[in-house]
């Protein structure tokens, strides 16, 4: 491993953890005390974010949560709200259908859905085979975002990227298969107690060595 990048990460880590730590909270408060069209949006975003920017995508989801399409709009609606969103049509379709999926007796009802589940990897795997436009990332994207899971990795371009300068793995892979996600999981995790940043913190760490903020 890098030794020097690793103390640099370490003492960066040391200037910025009460801030994750509140953002961390503020995720935690949405499962605490929000709604299931809370949950929605989140679960929305994190269909939004692959090959997008996440400073691109929140703002869409506001767009059609402020004006309902997100509740009630058509794939075709939904898609008119998507500016500078890649893959706006197929991901449309994919927010439609989740509603679909995940409403009962007219209602969205996420959280009952979650609540079945016994802990977060059971949860991620659920999300993954059965929600279109989840890979492991997106899920575990929306799991953290909505207070579940603060000890599953985002293994997006920027995290790998990273573990590959911190020499936790050796290259950014081709493609990451189940197999070969779940074992750059295992490795995050034994580089987050070797170092004593928990894993909640090192996604927004080492997004905001990248992007200079703190954000989703």
């Amino acid at each position: 491993m890098n030794s020097d990048r690793i103390e640099e990460l370490i003492a960066f880590h040391h200037a910025t953890k009460e801030e994750i730590a509140g953002r961390l909270a503020d995720f935690r408060r949405i499962w605490a005390a929000g709604s299931d069209e809370d949950l929605f949006a989140e679960l929305a975003f994190c269909l939004l974010t692959p090959q997008s920017r996440a400073r691109v995508c929140w703002p869409a989801v506001e767009r059609l949560r402020g004006c309902g399409l997100l509740f009630c709009g058509t794939a075709g609606e939904v898609e008119g709200e998507l500016e500078r969103v890649r893959f706006a049509e197929t991901k449309a379709g994919r927010i439609v259908a989740a509603r679909r999926q995940f409403t009962r007796n007219g209602r969205l009802a996420i959280r009952a859905v979650l609540e079945g589940f016994a802990d977060p990897r059971a949860a991620r795997e659920w999300l993954v085979g059965n929600v279109s436009g989840l890979g492991y990332k997106e899920a575990g994207h929306f799991l953290r975002n909505i207070g579940l899971a603060e000890e599953l990795a985002i293994l997006d371009r920027h995290i790998l990227k990273n573990l590959v300068i911190l020499g936790v793995i050796d290259e950014i892979p081709k493609s990451l298969t189940r197999k070969r996600y779940l074992e750059i999981e295992r490795r995050m995790m034994e580089f987050s107690q070797k170092t004593g940043i928990p894993m909640g913190h090192l996604d927004l760490l080492l997004w905001s060595k990248e992007t200079g903020e703190i954000f989703k």
